[in-house]
């Protein structure tokens, strides 16, 4: 029988496909366009779809499988048919949070299917902000892992009826980021970060971070169905959305990773355009794995690569980096946020 923990990540995993549709039901990126380049003067063959995220980290695609489940037996099974698929497309791949894993040792294995499917691939460890030099280096060590994500929460966790009450983080992180061997990701789950945010975690020494908003995965929404105290649904469209994020980051000396709502390959460009340099993708790939199986992700990530260069190349871009150059409009309330916030 599987503890308890456990049992909250098949429950994370079911609540997360059951509430896709809700927390999809706003596309923000539609509200940015991009300028077309009628002479892009290169062909498609001249992309290079690499990306060098840190002088240790560098990926194939910059794109990524983002961090989905782990710990439980449903959730071993997913992670072994998403790092088969991740070896085979050569992606980079996060798991969930191993926090279950060292306290449970028996859910590793859940975790550690990923490094035995894809043993030379980029896999990234999870932890929560607050997690101990000592756990940090087991979880790297259980995974035989090239970065760690240290995923900020607080929205999720007070809602989470055994949550956390105490969010005394930035410290902790400076000093992960100091003494860890690997690059040191520091992301939110799904509402977005400020200007001002994103500031105080470079200034803590993080140099790369994912701003990871609004629009996808939504954790207050699911932890709000798991509890049975309150009713805390107002809390549904809390944060800013990955745009508006992703416009805070502008001018940002960190490496920025955007992820939420990520949908389509011209997300993935949008999310370039606006200053990213890397983007994970979950609830989108993970819809498609439950509803329609292995074959049928197998397929959506073929044509995302097949995809990827010729936007770029539409775009007169040789790589991701250059999106960054690129003139784009904005509509509706993102444009009205961009104002608001003097962001433009």
């Amino acid at each position: 029988m599987e503890s308890q923990q456990a049992h909250r990540k098949n429950e994370h995993l079911s609540l997360a496909t059951a509430t896709y549709q809700r927390a999809h039901q706003h596309h923000y990126f539609d509200q940015v366009r991009l300028i077309h380049d009628a002479l892009p003067e290169m062909a498609v063959k001249d992309v290079d779809h690499h990306v060098q995220l840190a002088d240790n980290l560098r990926l194939e695609w910059p794109f990524y499988l983002e961090a989905m489940t782990g710990g439980s037996n449903q959730a071993a099974k997913i992670n072994r048919i998403l790092a088969r698929l991740a070896r085979k497309h050569h992606l980079a791949m996060a798991t969930g949070s191993l926090s279950v894993a060292l306290k449970e040792p028996a859910t590793q294995a859940s975790f550690t299917v990923v490094r035995e499917e894809n043993p030379d691939g980029i896999v990234i460890a999870n932890l929560g902000a607050d997690a101990s030099l000592a756990n940090a280096k087991a979880a790297i060590k259980i995974l035989g892992a090239n970065a760690l994500e240290l995923h900020l929460n607080a929205a999720q966790e007070l809602v989470m009826p055994e949550g956390d009450r105490d969010f005394h983080w930035l410290d902790n992180i400076a000093k992960l980021v100091d003494q860890l061997d690997v690059p040191v990701i520091v992301k939110e789950v799904g509402f977005g970060m400020s200007k001002a945010t994103i500031d105080r975690l470079h200034n803590a020494g993080a140099q790369l971070i994912n701003v990871s908003g609004r629009g996808g995965t939504n954790f207050a929404m699911i932890e709000d169905r798991r509890n049975h105290e309150l009713d805390l649904d107002d809390l549904a469209n809390w944060g800013q959305t990955t745009p508006e994020a992703l416009l805070e980051a502008r001018g940002s000396k960190a490496a920025i990773i955007a992820s939420g709502g990520i949908i389509c390959p011209l997300d993935v460009i949008k999310a370039g355009a606006l200053g990213a340099q890397a983007v994970g993708v979950a609830g989108y790939f993970l819809n498609v794995l439950i509803h329609d199986g292995a074959a049928a992700l197998d397929e959506v990530l073929m044509e995302w690569q097949a995809e990827f260069p010729r936007l770029l190349t539409l775009l007169g871009c040789r790589n991701f980096g250059d999106l960054s150059k690129i003139s784009f409009v904005l509509q509706g309330n993102l444009y009205s946020y961009a104002q608001q916030r003097h962001l433009i």
